[in-house]
């Protein structure tokens, strides 16, 4: 063999190398996903949980989207169901834009929220809203992911009730948390941040 052809060998070689070593960084990070805000800052992390239907759900839900997440139960008195009826409400408001909002609302009680009950919850609230439950421990790693606080309570009923973060998540079509709604601020500017976020898609 001719130097100039080993010359070329040697460098094919490499390049093959280089191809292999570039798509098993892309799978590793691909795989290590998890949504950022602006800063960079990580919060969440990927998951394989199942929705409000029985389909199986990953953290690629918050990809090609924008979404509004929010963690709460189907047995809470009021937040929770206020705050779903707000979201729904505000996206309303988006006209046709309010395709490009999704949102995802995953349950901290995987115990008593099971998909059937899930699937008779989410409805209320009209489309293109996706509750999420699983295995407790599953779900429960990520609320704690999210940085999600939450505490069982036991009522004199012999039941229990949960306090629980209520602060609302919004990501971008990329998965980056670009801001947060508080359950106190007023329709107008909830209505003034959902447009804002899908604006950005």
């Amino acid at each position: 063999m001719t130097q100039t052809r080993r010359s070329f060998a040697l460098w094919g070689l490499g390049f093959v190398c280089l191809l292999g070593l570039a798509y098993g960084v892309s799978d590793y990070l691909a795989r290590q996903w998890v949504p950022r805000d602006q800063t960079g800052f990580e919060i969440g992390a990927p998951f394989t949980l199942t929705d409000h239907t029985g389909q199986p759900v990953s953290e690629e839900i918050f990809i090609g989207r924008a979404s509004a997440v929010f963690f709460g139960f189907t047995h809470c008195p009021e937040i929770c169901p206020t705050t779903l009826n707000d979201l729904a409400t505000a996206r309303d408001t988006l006209g046709t834009d309010k395709a490009d909002l999704q949102i995802v609302f995953i349950t901290l009680d995987p115990a008593r929220d099971t998909v059937a009950v899930l699937n008779e919850f989410i409805p209320y609230f009209g489309a293109q809203i996706t509750g999420i439950t699983g295995d407790e421990t599953d779900v429960l790693a990520l609320a704690k992911a999210w940085g999600i606080y939450w505490e069982r309570s036991d009522t004199a009923e012999g039941s229990y009730t949960l306090d629980h973060t209520a602060t609302v998540f919004l990501l971008n079509g990329q998965g980056r948390m670009t801001g947060t709604i508080d359950i106190a601020e007023p329709p107008d500017v909830v209505e003034a941040k959902l447009k804002k976020l899908v604006a950005r898609l």
